[in-house]
């Protein structure tokens, strides 16, 4: 009986062994692909889920707004920035001027979008700023860079160096930092997300040069990320397929499968078209301040594609779109991450994505949760949908359909989570405070939107990207 237990324990000793050698053989191929910039890696993602909702662009067709009653720069767009203003009311602003900077860093400025008067700051509690509006004049008074400076210099002036965030924290990037790598992602997986190669159009011939000037402000690499079937090929960068459900598009889920972020290591984050934004300023001197918007969801007459300016005013915007305004939930953004606002207010940045669904129209349904209705949905096959499939288009109003209850250790957060961190147990971390344990689980290579799909998908229905964003703002005071 000893001589068996002690072959079971070689053969065990001997098994693990072989599974480590064979999983750093895969690590060390993975990344040898990944620093070749003449082989594509690919990434397969099993984890994740793809929310099929009514309501989509099936017609790529654009729009053109019309000239905005007014604009407006909403500064908790961008995050860890305390604003100081530069312009009072009644002042005249050029397209590109600077709004306010921050506080504790007065080299990164918030620039106006348009040309006109500042109409109104628009304060809140304890004289929080919400919103800066402004009245558009329709001139062309739009600020020229000097492209001979720095490069870190022209961003900070132009407003772009706020489009970008940085891991840890997932804030705006401090200057004067070095990242070790920048991570663009080329494209967005959430529900009725907007296709960025559309968004980008002909701007995409202004990738190449923003690669060009994100590598020498990097000590390592520009890395994209593209979905399959996706074409981009630019020189100096790595690009690597993501294959797989949402949160596929996730910068930061890419990041984990690619280069984690190590305690003490900073890289940047951002899009494919905040990318040829800064090609763009590096080509002509000048921020195009024009953006692409997808007009998304159920109570859409017709989703469909909208140019307009940054920051517009959600009227000029959703002009006759709206099937029922006053049963309708305007999301700017996507259903996961997006944020609730009025038709009275303003696009938000990141200036791409209007979702519109139905509001809390039936409170009092029959039988509630419990309901046998054959349309009812379900991720965990608890009602008969699935029988269907889960990949038709389904309505969702804004109901929560749940209290908040205790966290049950499930594996919910993890199925959909495609990251090699353990969720449960860094959400509990995080609401205990524990900051040790918060570092070793990794909180340094997520942002909000990496749990958004989780939050959909929990039982207990829990605020985790508020708790994700609680934990990040006290982990970095607690740093700095």
């Amino acid at each position: 009986m000893g001589e068996f237990c002690q072959w079971n324990d070689i053969l065990l000793t001997m098994s693990l062994g072989i599974n480590y050698f064979l999983y750093l053989c895969a690590h060390i191929i993975k990344l040898n692909i990944n620093q070749n910039n003449n082989i594509m890696a690919i990434v397969k993602l099993k984890k994740g889920f793809d929310i099929q909702l009514l309501g989509a662009i099936s017609n790529p067709g654009m729009s053109d707004a019309d000239r905005p009653k007014s604009v407006a720069v909403v500064p908790d767009d961008f995050q860890g920035i305390i604003p100081r203003m530069e312009k009072k009311e009644g002042e005249h602003v050029a397209c590109g001027e600077p709004l306010y900077h921050d506080k504790n860093h007065e080299a990164i400025k918030v620039v106006s979008p348009v040309s006109g008067t500042v109409k109104e700051v628009r304060r809140g509690e304890r004289r929080h700023i919400d919103a800066i509006v402004i009245a558009p004049d329709g001139g062309n008074d739009v600020i020229t860079h000097d492209l001979k400076h720095d490069a870190e210099q022209v961003l900070l002036e132009s407003g772009l160096w706020v489009m970008m965030r940085q891991r840890p924290y997932d804030v705006v990037p401090a200057p004067g930092v070095k990242p070790n790598n920048v991570f663009v992602t080329a494209f967005d997986s959430a529900p009725l997300a907007p296709d960025l190669a559309v968004v980008l159009g002909e701007k995409s011939k202004y990738i190449a040069k923003g690669v060009e000037v994100l590598a020498g402000l990097t000590a390592g690499k520009v890395y994209i990320g593209v979905r399959e079937g996706q074409n981009i090929e630019v020189p100096g960068a790595v690009v690597t397929t993501f294959v797989g459900p949402h949160p596929a598009g996730n910068v930061g889920v890419q990041i984990n499968n690619t280069v984690p972020v190590n305690k003490g290591e900073v890289v940047w984050t951002m899009d494919i078209v905040t990318l040829a934004r800064i090609g763009e300023l590096f080509t002509s001197g000048k921020v195009s301040h024009d953006t692409v918007v997808a007009v998304t969801g159920e109570m859409v007459q017709q989703p469909r594609y909208v140019k307009c300016v940054m920051g517009a005013d959600l009227e000029t915007v959703l002009k006759n779109e709206l099937t029922n305004v006053a049963h309708s939930r305007i999301i700017n953004g996507n259903v996961l991450t997006g944020v609730k606002v009025e038709a009275t207010q303003w696009l938000r940045a990141p200036y791409r994505h209007i979702t519109i669904i139905p509001e809390n129209n039936h409170p009092d349904e029959f039988m509630g949760w419990v309901s046998l209705c054959p349309s009812r949905f379900s991720i965990y096959r608890t009602f008969t949908t699935w029988l269907g499939g889960l990949k038709k288009p389904v309505s969702f109003d804004s109901r929560i359909k749940g209290g908040e209850r205790a966290i049950v250790r499930t594996g919910e957060y993890d199925a959909m989570l495609p990251m090699d961190i353990y969720g449960e147990f860094l959400i509990k971390a995080i609401i205990s405070g524990d900051i040790d344990k918060m570092e070793q689980l990794g909180i340094y290579e997520i942002a909000p939107e990496d749990f958004a799909l989780a939050e959909f998908a929990d039982t207990s229905k829990l605020e985790l990207q508020r708790i994700v964003r609680e934990g990040l703002d006290r982990l970095r005071a607690e740093m700095s």
